[in-house]
């Protein structure tokens, strides 16, 4: 599922499981202008707020956490994990773009900030698949179900690569995932491919800035055009939480040295 919707201000659903479109996830897109302000709160579901760009305050359990990003290629992300039944309060200083990722959840939890100081950063891949991926909520105590992250390729080059995927049908525990798209600059764009080695799924996509793509199964490898940095935003959530990927055996031996 490829969703390209142009921004507009305010809060819009980008992917939901509400409406049968995803089993797991849902992904909302928040455009804030400067002064004005969202409320959420999700009954039964735990949410991650990822700020993509702009400055704002959240306002939850009593608490107020500030937070600002240049862009997502240039400082790395804040973010708040709100649990079940929580309400927060974002209200922007300036322009602002967030993503709000939910899934459903039984277990109680605290509400949580995540500074630029505490997301993990690692250095994947080598080569022209060489790419630097961001943990933001993957081995903390907070969220119980959500793994949330981000995923930076330089110009030209391949993430999720080898491919990996992780649907259950080899015998890994199934994830279901979405990405969301920026470039760098903005009218670039970069290839998103969905594929099952049986032949059951073969799909493209030249994704774009501020699109959104939905991963229920396959191998889903991903390349930006030479000339534009790629950014992905990842959310995955199933039946367990911890990610584990089978990759594609075809391509194995790349990880030979």
């Amino acid at each position: 599922m490829h969703v390209r919707s142009a921004r507009s201000p305010g809060r819009e659903t980008l992917i939901s499981s509400w409406e049968g479109e995803a089993n797991e996830l849902n992904l909302i897109r928040l455009v804030l202008a400067p002064g004005s302000s969202e409320s959420l709160t999700f009954d039964g579901e735990e949410a991650a707020i990822v700020l993509l760009d702009g400055a704002v305050t959240f306002e939850a359990a009593g608490r107020r956490y500030q937070a600002e990003r240049e862009s997502p290629f240039v400082k790395r992300a804040s973010a708040l994990y709100l649990p079940p039944g929580d309400k927060v309060t974002v209200r922007a200083d300036r322009q602002s773009e967030l993503l709000v990722a939910t899934t459903a959840c039984e277990e109680s939890g605290q509400v949580a900030f995540i500074s630029p100081e505490q997301v993990v950063v690692n250095a994947r891949g080598k080569g022209v698949y060489a790419r630097e991926v961001h943990d933001i909520l993957v081995s903390d105590p907070y969220a119980k179900r959500l793994l949330v992250g981000e995923t930076f390729n330089p110009p030209g080059h391949w993430s999720s690569f080898p491919p990996h995927k992780h649907d259950g049908e080899d015998g890994e525990p199934y994830l279901e995932e979405v990405y969301y798209y920026r470039l760098s600059p903005s009218q670039g764009f970069g290839y998103q491919g969905l594929y099952a080695t049986d032949g059951s799924l073969d799909e493209g996509y030249a994704v774009r800035d501020g699109d959104a793509v939905l991963i229920s199964r396959g191998y889903h490898p991903v390349a930006a055009a030479p000339g534009y940095s790629l950014y992905y935003l990842w959310v995955l959530a199933g039946e367990q939480r911890q990610l584990v990927v089978f990759e594609d055996p075809a391509h194995r031996w790349l990880h030979q040295p």
